[in-house]
């Protein structure tokens, strides 16, 4: 496929359908996990206009950052810890409407107001997170969710 990304204009759930079967074309076949990641990345940063995209991946007992795309963000999390440490310890997607009432929010940009955290999962295990973060309040809800879900199973 050419790693040129149509996007639509409508609502966002139009959007996600839309882009998803790019993106899973883009990846389809591609066996580099680092090289598949930064393109989803590129490609969520690029549709919706994030203000951070981006994976942690699991070393031992800590998120280690992984490609993203936006400001600069902290290199390791512990499991427990924020947003990001808060879904990997409970293995559960993290809707996060306002991030100053999130207890434990690690303050990588005081820019980013809402995020969403998508646990990463292979054979019932997980393997890293999806962290998409927002420069407005409420950026994030159920269609982010359903879509973004189902995105980290190409993964």
């Amino acid at each position: 496929m050419s790693e040129d990304l149509h996007f639509l204009s409508g609502s966002k759930e139009e959007q996600y359908r839309s882009l998803l079967p790019q993106i899973q074309s883009l990846i389809e076949g591609e066996e580099d996990l680092i090289a598949n990641l930064a393109n989803v990345a590129a490609a969520l940063k690029e549709a919706f206009d994030f203000f951070w995209v981006g994976f942690y991946l699991v070393n031992q007992d800590e998120l280690v950052l992984g490609p993203f795309q936006g400001p600069v963000a902290c290199t390791r999390i512990r499991k427990g810890r924020g947003v990001c440490g808060v879904a990997w310890e409970s293995a559960a997607t993290q809707l996060v409407p306002d991030v100053d009432a999130f207890p434990g929010h690690i303050a990588c940009s005081s820019r980013s107001r809402s995020e969403i955290v998508i646990p990463l999962f292979k054979d019932g295990v997980i393997w890293g997170v999806l962290d998409v973060d927002s420069d407005q309040l409420n950026s994030f809800d159920e269609i982010d969710q359903v879509y973004l879900e189902h995105l980290t199973t190409y993964l």
